[in-house]
C-alpha cells in the first residue's frame, strides 16, 4: 500500500514538472515522421493479464511486423530519427506515467514484456514477474540499459536474446520479486536516475553486491 501511495505521489509530481516537455515531444512528433504520438502496445502485468503500455512513437508503426519484431537492436532501421533522441535519453517512457497511476504499473519492478520476450523468460522467472506490477524501471532494466548494444554485437542477436540475455534477466527479476520493498523501491529509483545521468556507472553492483552474477556471455558483450 506505501509504494502504490508513492507511486500516485511521485506520478503526479513528476507529470506536473514534466508537462512541459510532454507538449514539446507531442508537439514535434505530430509534425515529423509519421505524425504518430503515441504507441499502444500489449504486455503482460500482474497476474498474467494484458494491458496496454503507453510509449512516445519511436518506431515506423509497422515495426512489430518487420525485422526482429518485438526485439529492437542498435541502429534498428526502424527507429525513426526523432526517436534515436527519445530512446537515448529515455524520454520515449514518459507516458508510461499514465499506465502507473491507471494503476497497469508502479514505478519500480519487473519490465512488462511482450508475449513474445514473456515466454523466452524460464517458467521460475515467468511465475515470479507476474506475482507483482510491472515497473517503469527496476533491477533488470539498469542492468540491461544497453541491451540493444549487446543484441548488435551478437552473431546471431535472436539466440543471444532467448539463450542468455532473458535467462539472466530472469534471475534479475525474480530476485527483486523476493527482496522487494519500500527501501529496495527508492534505491532503484536513485538508481535509475543516475544510471541516466552517467550511463557507464558501475554503482548498481556496488549497491547491490547480492545480485545474481550475468553468464560469461554476458559480460563479454557488455566488454565489447
Amino acid at each position: 500500500m506505501l509504494q502504490r501511495f508513492l507511486d500516485i505521489v511521485l506520478c503526479a509530481s513528476a507529470l506536473l514538472v514534466l508537462s512541459p516537455l510532454w507538449v514539446f515531444v507531442m508537439v514535434v512528433l505530430r509534425l515529423t515522421g509519421e505524425r504518430e504520438v503515441f504507441f499502444r502496445q500489449q504486455r503482460i502485468g500482474l497476474g498474467g493479464q494484458n494491458f496496454d503500455l503507453l510509449k512516445f512513437a519511436t518506431m515506423l508503426k509497422e515495426s512489430p511486423n518487420l525485422g526482429t519484431g518485438t526485439v529492437t537492436l542498435k541502429d534498428d532501421p526502424r527507429v525513426l530519427p526523432l526517436g534515436r533522441v527519445l530512446r537515448k535519453t529515455k524520454v520515449n517512457e514518459l507516458p508510461q506515467l499514465l499506465n502507473v497511476l491507471k494503476g497497469d504499473m508502479s514505478l519500480i519492478g519487473p519490465r512488462p514484456q511482450t508475449r513474445r520476450c514473456f515466454d523466452a523468460f524460464p517458467e521460475k522467472s515467468q511465475r515470479a514477474v507476474v506475482a507483482v506490477r510491472p515497473g517503469l524501471s527496476g533491477v533488470g532494466s539498469i542492468v540491461f540499459r544497453a541491451e540493444e548494444d549487446m543484441m548488435h554485437s551478437a552473431a546471431d542477436p535472436d539466440r543471444f536474446y532467448d539463450e542468455f540475455i532473458m535467462p539472466y534477466k530472469g534471475q534479475l527479476e525474480e530476485w527483486y520479486v523476493g527482496h522487494q520493498g519500500v527501501g529496495i523501491y527508492l534505491l532503484l529509483i536513485f538508481l535509475t536516475v543516475w544510471v541516466v545521468v552517467w550511463p557507464g556507472s558501475q554503482l548498481m553492483h556496488s549497491l547491490l553486491p547480492e545480485l545474481p552474477a550475468p553468464p560469461a556471455a554476458i559480460i563479454a558483450a557488455q566488454a565489447k
